[in-house]
């Protein structure tokens, strides 16, 4: 039985030059009627895609075509089909976020890896903290918060000094970012059924933008965050490319 495959590649020329190959090796259908899609390029690319497959339930895997491609696979033109075959399958569950801006508006996005809240003058944020309706603290000031999920905690999280989670933990971090108060807060592990709101204090004088993966909205009143678990995203690895295994040994990179 041939498998449909749907090729989407980054704007790289060394992307563009390999999906060219592939797709006449192997044909191209639209996201729409795959069987599975191949992703080209790093691990922007595949967020994007990982977007664009809400709802299709079609299993997406990855070949690093770009820098870092932490959820990508080794590039190799060679024995993709038998590759795609012997893959294995992670399920990625998205966070929802959720905005009140200043003015009143409300917007939704869906990310992967976090949502991060941003300080967007010299003035640092003040942010109020609840889990369940609960205010856990009153006052985080800081140049914002990261909120994240296992996939993305190697992501933005690390590098705000956040815990790595292992996939499957039913986890999510929440970190400051260059907290000022309390200072010594290194921030929290939470149930990823947790609901997370967080409050901005002072929104016009301190504003801040929340961002989820590449959705900004700007001048946020406050943000609640919900894992969405009736939505699942299927990753494909490589039996050698074991993202649990990349995940244990950050954690142990000096």
């Amino acid at each position: 039985m041939t498998i449909k495959i749907a090729f989407i590649s980054s704007s790289t020329s060394a992307a563009r030059t390999a999906c060219k190959r592939l797709r006449k090796r192997h044909g191209q259908v639209s996201l729409k009627h795959a069987d599975v899609a191949v992703v080209l390029g790093g691990d922007g690319t595949m967020l994007r895609t990982l977007h664009k497959c809400f709802g299709l339930n079609i299993p997406i895997y990855g070949m690093n075509r770009g820098t870092v491609g932490f959820l990508m696979n080794e590039f190799k033109e060679a024995n993709l089909i038998s590759r795609l075959e012997r893959a294995k399958q992670v399920k990625l569950h998205p966070l929802l976020m959720k905005v009140q801006t200043v003015s009143g508006a409300m917007e939704t996005a869906y990310c992967i890896n976090e949502v991060a809240l941003l300080r967007q003058t010299r003035q640092a944020a003040k942010i109020r903290v609840r889990i369940d309706g609960k205010i856990r603290m009153k006052e985080l000031i800081s140049d914002g918060a990261v909120i994240a999920t296992p996939a993305g905690s190697t992501a933005y999280n690390l590098s705000a000094h956040g815990p790595i989670i292992p996939l499957g933990a039913e986890l999510l971090a929440i970190t400051p970012i260059s907290a000022f108060r309390p200072r010594r807060w290194r921030g929290a592990l939470l149930r990823d059924s947790a609901k997370i709101t967080l409050e901005i204090q002072e929104p016009k004088k301190r504003p801040v933008s929340a961002v989820a993966d590449y959705t900004e909205v700007r001048n946020v009143k406050s943000v609640t965050i919900i894992q969405k678990k009736d939505i699942s995203l299927n990753l494909l690895f490589d039996e050698e490319h074991d993202l649990e295994e990349r995940i244990l040994n950050e954690q142990f990179i000096p």
